[in-house]
């Protein structure tokens, strides 16, 4: 197992890769879905959203961020206009393409150390779903393209509320560093919770997000 890399070092020296910068062919909503209703409509939301749903055009918008002193680097960013969350979500062609264009920039900033055997990936825990989610199908697809460690429920959190969450080890990654994957990132309180529990642990994490859901 190798030694835990210094992340802020690395950070500091990123060049951001130019992969996505061009025109982005993003799925198609399936026919029937998205066109015939609309999600914004109070009694369409669903239980667990208390507000408008966001949407994303999938405009590249590589960025590093720090929210709830967390710093990741995320792709896109909510929009006024594109396919909701849900929308997507429910869609499993966006799967791949979510992983396709986030490992990329993963290989891109963490280069070379990827190969010394050290690094793992996981997400955040599953809150409404016995099955694998949006976001673990995807980091699956991540570690296998970087040919590392995906591990599932690392986390568990037992209620649905994301501000002040608490979330209990369930699995403990052998590796030293930990790319901590969410599909997206609004408070910043779900990566935070996940940094408490893997720091205490004594791994190394860097944080990546599909969408910044802020604009």
């Amino acid at each position: 197992m190798g030694s835990a890399l210094d992340i802020g070092e690395l950070l500091s020296d990123i060049t951001f890769p130019t992969v996505g910068s061009g025109p982005v062919c993003v799925p198609d909503a399936p026919s029937g879905r998205a066109a015939q209703k609309d999600l914004f409509a109070v009694n369409k939301r669903k239980s667990w959203d208390k507000s408008h749903e966001a949407r994303c055009d999938f405009t590249y918008k590589l960025a590093l961020t720090r929210r709830s002193e967390v710093d990741f680097i995320s792709i896109w960013k909510k929009s006024i206009y594109g396919r909701t969350l849900t929308d997507i979500k429910g869609d499993p062609a966006m799967v791949e393409f979510f992983a396709s264009n986030m490992t990329p920039v993963i290989s891109e900033t963490l280069g070379y150390h990827l190969a010394d055997g050290s690094w793992a990936v996981c997400t955040s825990p599953k809150r409404r779903h016995r099955v694998k989610n949006f976001a673990t199908l995807i980091s699956e697809r991540i570690a296998a393209s970087l040919g590392i460690p995906f591990y599932e429920d690392v986390a568990l959190c037992h209620t649905k509320q994301r501000v002040n969450a608490t979330f209990e080890l369930n699995v403990l990654p052998r590796e030293a560093n930990i790319i901590v994957f969410d599909d997206f990132v609004t408070t910043g309180q779900t990566m935070a919770a996940m940094k408490r529990l893997l720091v205490s642990a004594n791994k190394n994490c860097v944080f990546y997000s599909a969408i910044n859901n802020k604009l």
